[in-house]
C-alpha cells in the first residue's frame, strides 16, 4: 500500500507519464515482493533473452 510520504502518492494529483509511473511502481514492488517485481519486470522491460532475465534475478539476489 502506498503511503502518504511515498513519491507515488505525492504525484497522484499531477500528470504522470506511463514511464514515470512504471519506474515508481517497479521500485515499490521490488521492496514489497521480489517475485511480483520479477514478473512485472519480465513483461515491461521486455527482456531480449534468457541471459538478460537471469542477470536481473542475479542483481536482485545479490542485494
Amino acid at each position: 500500500m502506498l503511503e502518504r510520504k511515498s513519491p507515488t502518492f505525492a504525484l497522484s494529483t499531477q500528470f504522470i507519464t506511463r514511464l514515470s509511473l512504471y519506474a515508481l511502481l517497479i521500485e515499490e514492488l521490488k521492496a514489497l515482493d521480489e517475485v511480483a517485481y520479477i514478473r512485472f519486470a519480465s513483461v515491461y522491460r521486455q527482456f531480449q533473452d534468457v541471459e538478460a532475465f537471469k542477470k536481473e534475478i542475479e542483481k536482485l539476489m545479490s542485494k
